[in-house]
């Protein structure tokens, strides 16, 4: 494999934006350093045992490390800090890889914890911090509950819809539920305007309406339009904190992955929507525009040109106005190297390429006949370029007379170089090299060689970023058209 271009959304604009996230971790003070706490969190954990325990930070999809201190053998240890911790969902990480969470806003900067280490959150006492005490409060409350409703889903999922055990078990799981809902409403009557609230709210999924047609089935598509349609009712985005909790970045994943088809046209259609609503509010707009077009870049998504998706929300949405986490200059050459993959996305018409063949011949992949064209992009020194080199030349052979043909492009390479691996690796269809790049330039995108797209007879792009045990699949599929 080798790596033709990096893209600059990772090296210039993605690159900052968990940039705050910097100014978070502070070292551990020692005692006699820190004249003034902003910060002091003292724990008691009995049973554990000594060495260093790390306080982990959230923001987006990212922990990181925000600070460390030492326990000793008595499971005690206090964690002081001049500068105060952003608002948050932070965790311990204890020695023996046990841990527990705590919930910090500005008035939760001195308190006090106390547990036994064989159940921390059962034993969990709190004092100084009213959303902590609260977590750990609805945290009780809802273990208790879920051994039933577990067993409860279990029931449910095993019997039809009209089994007298599913019926009994959806009640159950329904009277539960509404204990559950129930209890958290009081904690919100009770303390309205704590972090916690914010937090427990932001995280909480729509209702499940179960809209039904006329003839009393479901109606799927009904109930998921409004289940999507509310799905973000409980977020405050003018509230920045719940970035630094797993919060934000578990709904996005929810409603991006789990709740749309994963096709690009499907994604992007629910995410520019998304990303013009959270626009206003520049830490929401940084956090989702960066994840959701990183998530589908090439090489880190199974969706079939997924790379749609991160072109169509970078040329639309970073641009030097509204990408205020980096300089005008990179966000210029992202959208460079984005202009670039437009032309080889799949559904555009795969532009021609001619070039220079084997033997000196200028060959263009417009004059060739067979009804689908394989566009298959190598470099010499590429491992896998030359562990796909017999597999690729058996294909063309088994294929080459049933509608299919080859045009190999060399890239990233030295003339002798592409002569010496044509020869090599037995190659019998059409190879062309330019050492200019003019050819190729801005036509065919390839980061990760080998790279290989299919056109239709039409010239239309089908496939891309296959390996060569994929093509057959769809040269049957097509050649039946």
């Amino acid at each position: 494999m080798r790596h033709i271009q990096l893209l600059l959304s990772l090296t210039f604009v993605f690159v900052s934006v968990f940039s705050k996230t910097a100014d978070c971790a502070t070292p551990a003070l020692r005692e006699e350093q820190a004249p003034v706490d902003s910060t002091r969190i003292e724990v008691h954990i009995e049973g554990m045992q000594a060495g260093t325990v790390r306080l982990v930070g959230t923001y987006g999809d990212q922990n990181y490390i925000a600070d460390t201190t030492v326990a000793d053998a008595g499971g005690h240890f206090v964690l002081r800090r001049e500068r105060s911790l952003p608002s948050g969902f932070y965790y311990f990480l204890l020695p023996g890889q046990k841990n527990f969470s705590i919930l910090v806003d500005k008035e939760d900067q001195f308190m006090t914890l106390r547990a036994k280490v064989a159940d921390i959150p059962g034993t969990m006492e709190v004092k100084g911090s009213v959303n902590t005490a609260l977590l750990y409060r609805n945290s009780r409350f809802q273990s208790a509950q879920d051994p039933e409703l577990n067993q409860l889903s279990q029931i449910i999922r095993n019997n039809s819809a009209s089994a007298p055990e599913y019926l009994e078990a959806k009640n159950r799981q329904n009277a539960l539920l509404a204990v559950r809902k129930a209890h958290l409403d009081t904690i919100y009557r009770e303390h309205p305007n704590t972090f916690f609230t914010k937090f427990k709210t932001a995280g909480q999924n729509p209702d499940w309406p179960e809209f039904r047609k006329p003839n009393g089935d479901l109606d799927t598509l009904r109930n998921l339009s409004y289940y999507r349609e509310h799905f973000w009712d409980g977020v405050d985005f003018t509230d920045d904190r719940m970035l630094n909790t797993p919060v934000i970045f578990n709904k996005l994943k929810r409603y991006i992955v789990e709740l749309t088809p994963q096709q690009p046209d499907s994604i992007i259609k629910v995410a520019d929507p998304l990303i013009q609503r959270v626009m206003p509010y520049k830490e929401y707009f940084k956090f989702m525009v960066n994840w959701i077009g990183l998530n589908y870049e090439n090489g880190k998504t199974k969706v079939m040109d997924g790379e749609a998706v991160m072109v169509y929300l970078i040329d639309k949405f970073v641009t030097p106005e509204n990408a205020f986490w980096d300089t005008p200059e990179n966000v210029n050459k992202l959208r460079k190297k984005i202009d670039e993959m437009k032309a080889s996305l799949l559904g555009r018409k795969g532009p021609d390429v001619r070039a220079n063949d084997i033997n000196g011949q200028p060959k263009s992949i417009y004059e060739m006949t067979a009804p689908v064209i394989v566009v298959f992009m190598f470099s010499p020194d590429c491992e896998h370029c030359r562990e796909q080199a017999p597999e690729i030349q058996r294909l063309y052979e088994k294929w080459k007379t049933r509608g299919v043909d080859f045009y190999g492009i060399a890239v990233n390479t030295k003339e002798e170089e592409w002569r010496s691996f044509v020869k090599s690796s037995g190659f019998t269809f059409t190879n062309v090299y330019d050492p200019t790049n003019r050819a190729i330039y801005a036509k065919y995108f390839v980061d990760i060689t080998p790279e290989l797209y299919i056109l239709n007879k039409d010239r239309t792009i089908i496939a891309k970023n296959l390996a060569a045990s994929q093509l057959e699949t769809i040269f049957e599929r097509e050649l039946k058209k």
